[in-house]
């Protein structure tokens, strides 16, 4: 197998041109090696797939996927690809991928040695990385890394007034945008630097740039972001480094956990970290959100919400058989009574009633959330609140005066709990978002709150 390669000029010479010298990585299934090439006499990278006993055909897809990506990048910071081919030797069956060569150390390898990074060093990678991602995430379709972290960074060594060059190598987790929007979703990447939606099998642009605030937070603390305290799936690094307030504040907006509310591109990473600005956090979302379906019409004298529900699941399809299953035998017990003598049929029909209602209901609870919507309606004199189904009404709170109101509340999202807005009214209190609520995301409760903060002029409290 593959601890044959290298015991002899002829094992160890790949595709009749590439002389390994020396092992650089192992994994499950693959090898990386430094190697010469015999026609050139420059220095590649070959990465073997090998078709062992913990082979998965996975496996091939990503490396194939691999090949074909790098054979389509073209960046002084990314390796280039060079040569993609069979290998069928006695000892060892497989796949070879060889890319050009870069000398330099990982950022794990420098962190090993002991070395340590400043703020200043620290933004000087993150803007080099970010100027790589802007480039991939550019790309069309979008290149997305998916397993950014200290290992897959090289650095060069540093000059006088440069932290050194950054590459960003090791495209074996890479997929693309279109790949991520169907087929099956295979969950890459590595525990500490993947954000909860990775783990998911979801990944987007801005993936890459929770891995690389992991990464950077690694580079500061020296401490992996796993062993670090979590609160809320947050990692919490403020106490054990100390940095300006406006580079703690873009490291925590670069690995929030909620993809609503990372930064969303490469582009505006970088903005943001060299304006060096501290964000305003009581500053909600002022601008709709694309998609969304709520409708908003105001006016000096009226606000008017409509939230449709989310629309058809298959989770109501029990509902909806039961349902029907539930209304056909009362109606079928409610028609046989009918043909009863009066006024014998009086008990049985009134016996009936409480089954009617609870077929309404439901009835109810399997068209609501297709066809329904709720409406909240505030004027310069009250505020009601009220669901509305095929035409009928039902006020689900009653309404209130509107000089009662007195605070409006927003709690994003938390680990167990969906984010709500609430309107305090009096002893009432009028609550949009949570489960079935038909909100999207958390930035359409944001815009909201925003909306009714300034209708209101009252001042939106923010719980954490």
């Amino acid at each position: 197998m593959l601890e044959k390669l290298g015991e002899s000029p002829d094992d160890d010479r790949l595709g009749s041109r590439y002389q390994l010298q020396q092992q650089l990585g192992k994994k499950a299934g693959r090898r990386t090696f430094l190697a010469q090439d015999v026609t050139t006499g420059e220095l590649v990278v070959v990465k073997l797939l090998s078709f062992g006993s913990d082979f998965e055909w996975n496996d091939l897809k990503l490396f194939e996927r691999e090949a074909q990506t790098l054979k389509s990048l073209s960046h002084p910071s990314i390796p280039r690809y060079l040569d993609y081919f069979e290998v069928n030797l006695p000892d060892f069956k497989g796949f070879a991928l060889v890319q050009t060569y870069i000398s330099a150390p990982t950022l794990e390898q420098h962190l090993s040695q002991g070395r340590t990074f400043t703020e200043v060093e620290v933004k000087e990678i993150a803007a080099a990385v970010l100027e790589i991602l802007i480039y991939l995430h550019g790309l069309h379709p979008p290149v997305i890394h998916r397993d950014i972290k200290p290992s897959n960074i090289l650095l060069t060594q540093s000059s006088d007034d440069h932290v050194g060059q950054v590459y960003l190598i090791d495209f074996g987790s890479v997929q693309t945008a279109i790949a991520s929007e169907g087929g099956t979703r295979t969950v890459v990447g590595t525990y500490g630097y993947m954000p909860p939606e990775q783990f998911g099998g979801r990944t987007v642009g801005a993936s890459d740039l929770y891995s690389l605030g992991a990464t950077l937070i690694y580079l500061l603390t020296g401490i992996h972001p796993a062993d670090l305290p979590q609160k809320d799936l947050r990692i919490e690094f403020e106490q054990v480094t100390n940095l300006s307030p406006a580079f703690t504040d873009w490291l925590q907006w670069m690995s929030e956990p909620s993809l609503e509310r990372r930064l969303p591109s490469a582009q505006e990473a970088l903005q943001a970290l060299q304006q060096s600005h501290i964000r305003n956090n009581s500053a909600l979302a002022v601008g709709k959100p694309a998609g969304s379906n709520i409708q908003l019409n105001k006016n000096k004298k009226v606000l008017e919400v409509i939230i449709p529900q989310s629309g058809f699941n298959w989770s109501l399809v029990s509902t909806g058989l039961f349902a029907i299953a539930w209304n056909s035998f009362i109606l079928f017990w409610t028609a046989s009574v009918v043909f009863i003598p009066f006024p014998v049929n009086i008990p049985f029909l009134l016996f009936s009633l409480p089954f009617w209602g609870a077929g309404c209901s439901l009835a109810y609870t399997f068209l609501f959330p297709i066809f329904g919507r709720t409406r909240l309606r505030l004027n310069r004199s009250s505020i009601s609140w009220r669901k509305e189904l095929l035409g009928l009404k039902f006020n689900i709170e009653r309404s209130s005066a509107l000089k009662d109101i007195h605070k409006i509340v927003y709690i994003p999202k938390q680990l167990s709990t969906d984010a709500q807005l609430i309107i305090y009214s009096g002893i009432r209190k009028y609550q949009l978002g949570g489960k079935g609520s038909g909100f999207h995301s958390e930035l359409e409760l944001e815009w909201l709150a925003q909306e009714l903060s300034n209708w209101l002029g009252i001042p939106i409290t923010r719980e954490e």
